[in-house]
């Protein structure tokens, strides 16, 4: 970049300072700064459009076109040359308007006069803020350097436009992070809860965009840098134990952090007059805009990489991030791009709910606020963004809705909701230590899913008969390292202290698929869930399920045990699983140790190939859990992490219902114990159904025991298994409806999809 240019440009920028300092108010501001732009630019217009909303565009002010048109044209995202700039965020330069692609004539403008087109993107950090536009009569395309001082002049109006410097009395924008917002995300645990922002990660917020000492900025940026590099490499040292895909990943991390082309153009950015963070954010918003949209997996992690570096860098240079020293607020819901299950464990269960940008279903932070019973809604996206610390918000898991900063009607129609949940948690209260009997004086068994420490003092207070599954990888997950022998066996043996002498069944390693864990070498497989996880990773690799085998013989120290396989799909896997506890238990014997006073070994049924097992399966097997939430995704073909058709795809499905009905057949005429466990038993109308077509053994989250057992202990099981069959035989696609409509003429409950 010339000298000249440079100097052009820190005058600019020194000009916009002042402007932006001035006291006006916020439209007075942008029809200055337009003015300066056009006049700086040598061009005869200058515009700032901005978003009124995510896909309509606004002229917010102008210095050539018809002053009329401010606040009055306005275009749909991608729409016109503009708008092709905010959806794709890229630069639009020609010298001939009304000939390129997409031009829309605006008449109202008086545009027709200009041949010449630039647009950049106003941008911050992956959040489209507008256009920033200069256009000229002689035809004629910018140069590279003045299309690079556009994009200068654009990162200061995000910044400005994000500390709120163009709001005011007519101003083109409202104030942001002040207005009520919605987010629709998806379903990650059911629940709702109001209360207060706390950031996992607070936004940096830059305050000093614009500087007048290149040299001084300069030395902070690379001393910032300089320090950044010092931490990349001491993650590294510090890291011995990493396998050699981790320490790939590491030095492709230092790769960037010392990145010549990266500090060169960070350091242009500086000498045209931006302050040292200012300059980080610009090379992130434009890696964003470049690689964001890309398809290649790799060139997306590589995007993550550089996101994770300039966080960083902003951290050093504004001393802002983790440490702000924010208190958590009261009620705090957690708000995060996404966390890991250590980074969510170490808040403890002070938190009323959880809110992810990302996330999934099957997630690790899913699985947690299950055993918390919390609301979380994933894949909210935009959310980190707007949220700020201390934000009211609402927090609807049953319906995947985050309402931030709610006004008067959401939080009243909120509040409602929350305490018919009270008044119905009360009644449930009073159930606790009834059994789920039906009418006709037929009893199922309710338990717990369990998968933490935490999760066992609701043993006791939801109800449950005992914990139907305990997850034992969780104490896997959170971890840096691989767990050792006798840490498991001692954690093991506070579970089952606590459990109070109820039963526990104890599903071994189910890891694999979204769960993998730190330590060990990642695979890459084009369907996890369909691939090497829970059961065949035990077997291809022994040692692990040897030494989670022993410590539970271990942990039961002489008393009962139950032990459940993963994913088990064939009838010689669970022989398989079962010679290894047969040489665990034939090994602690030698040792001395006490041996189980019974030992109950069941298996998951997950996949349909399992219902199809040999006879002999089903009599070697002491009891089978059917994993509702895996059964279901295999039967359909229908990826439960995928929301385009997770939801199409119901329990209450006649072929589904026919299905389980042939696995309680088996299991009946060969004398198997049963359960079900999923999200679908703790549904009250579907735990009906499974209760209705033979399932005597429930398992779900502690707070669903209290809404199951009040539906079936007003319900005659015979009855509603009469309707069921009336349903399926009248070939009832789904029945859901029909036995809603059951349970309202038997006036035995009221009408509930939940």
């Amino acid at each position: 970049m010339s000298e000249k240019i440079e100097t052009e440009s820190r005058k600019l920028l020194g000009r916009l300072r002042r402007a932006l300092a001035e006291d006006s108010a916020g439209q007075e501001r942008l029809d200055r700064i337009v003015e300066l732009i056009a006049t700086s630019m040598l061009t005869e217009v200058c515009s700032i459009y901005l978003f009124r909303d995510a896909d309509t565009l606004e002229l917010c002010a102008t210095e050539g076109l018809q002053a009329e048109s401010v606040h009055q044209t306005r275009m749909r995202l991608g729409e016109g040359l503009v708008g092709r700039v905010a959806r794709t965020r890229q630069v639009v330069n020609t010298a001939d308007a009304p000939s390129a692609k997409g031009f829309r004539y605006m008449p109202e403008t008086g545009e027709e006069r200009y041949s010449s087109f630039c647009g950049v993107p106003i941008q911050r950090l992956g959040d489209a803020l507008g256009v920033l536009v200069v256009q000229s009569k002689d035809a004629r395309a910018f140069t590279p350097d003045e299309v690079y001082a556009l994009e200068v002049v654009a990162m200061v109006l995000a910044e400005m436009t994000e500390l709120g410097a163009f709001v005011g009395e007519g101003a083109a924008l409202s104030a942001r992070h002040q207005q009520p917002v919605m987010f629709r995300g998806m379903i990650g645990q059911e629940g709702a809860s109001a209360g207060n922002v706390y950031l996992h990660e607070p936004r940096v917020v830059v305050t000093n965009p614009i500087s007048d000492d290149p040299e001084t900025e300069l030395e902070r940026l690379r001393a910032a840098v300089d320090t950044l590099r010092t931490t990349v490499d001491d993650l590294l040292s510090s890291n011995r134990a990493m396998s050699a895909d981790q320490v790939e990943v590491f030095e492709a991390y230092r790769m960037f952090a010392n990145s010549r082309s990266w500090m060169r153009r960070m350091e242009a950015d500086v000498t045209t007059g931006l302050s040292a963070e200012a300059a980080v954010e610009k090379e992130q918003s434009l890696a964003r805009s470049r690689l964001g949209q890309a398809e290649d997996a790799y060139m997306r992690d590589r995007l993550h990489d550089l996101d994770d570096l300039s966080n960083r860098l902003l951290r050093i240079l504004t001393g802002q991030g983790k440490n702000t020293g924010a208190e958590m607020p009261e009620n705090p819901i957690l708000i995060a791009k996404n966390i890991g299950p250590g980074e969510l464990l170490d808040y403890g269960k002070t938190l009323r709910g959880i809110v992810l940008e990302e996330g999934s279903v099957g997630s690790h932070a899913t699985v947690v606020a299950r055993a918390w019973a919390i609301p979380l809604v994933i894949n909210a996206k935009g959310i980190t963004t707007e949220a700020l610390n201390g934000d009211a918000i609402l927090v609807d898991g049953e319906q995947g809705v985050v309402h931030l900063r709610p006004d008067d009607s959401v939080k009243n129609a909120f509040a409602d909701k929350l305490a018919m949940q009270t008044r119905a948690q009360e009644r449930y209260a009073s159930l606790r230590e009834l059994p789920a009997q039906s009418l006709c004086g037929t009893v199922v068994a309710l338990h717990m899913n369990a998968g933490l420490m935490a999760d066992l003092p609701s043993l006791p207070s939801s109800g449950a008969e005992g914990v139907g599954l305990f997850r034992t990888e969780l104490q896997f997950l959170i971890r840096s390292q691989m767990p050792k022998r006798q840490e498991l066996s001692a954690l093991y043996a506070r579970v089952i202290d606590a459990a109070g002498g109820k039963r526990v069944a104890f599903r071994t390693l189910d890891i694999g698929s979204d769960k993998v864990l730190p330590y060990m070498k990642a695979i890459e497989e084009p369907n996890p869930a369909m691939g090497w996880r829970a059961i065949r990773v035990g077997l291809d690799k022994p040692g692990i399920l040897r030494m989670q085998l022993q410590a539970l013989i271990r942990a039961a120290n002489g008393g009962p045990l139950a032990v459940m396989f993963p994913f088990v799909t064939l009838h010689g896997e669970f022989r398989a699983a079962r010679a290894e506890l047969d040489k665990a238990i034939a090994r602690e014997e030698r040792l001395g140790n006490p041996l189980p006073s019974k030992l109950e070994v069941g298996a998951m049924l997950e996949t349909p190939s399992l219902a199809y097992a040999p006879d002999a399966f089903f009599r070697e097997v002491d009891f089978i859990s059917v994993g509702g939430n895996d059964l279901k995704q295999f039967f359909y073909a229908a990826d439960r992490e995928n929301e385009l058709v997770r939801r199409r795809y119901d329990m209450l499905n006649g072929s589904f219902l026919s299905f389980l009905q042939t696995i309680v057949a088996r299991c009946d005429a060969l004398g198997t114990a049963l359960s079900f466990c999923g999200e679908d038993a703790g549904r009250p109308l579907e735990a009906l159904v499974l209760a209705a077509i033979g399932f005597r053994s429930l398992s779900m989250r502690p707070a669903s025991v209290g809404p199951v057992k009040h539906l079936l202990r007003q319900v005659d099981l015979g009855k509603a298994g009469a309707a069921v069959s009336e349903a399926l035989a009248a070939g009832e696609q789904d029945i859901r409806e029909f036995i809603n409509a059951w349970l309202v003429d038997n006036h035995q409950a009221s009408r509930t999809g939940t």
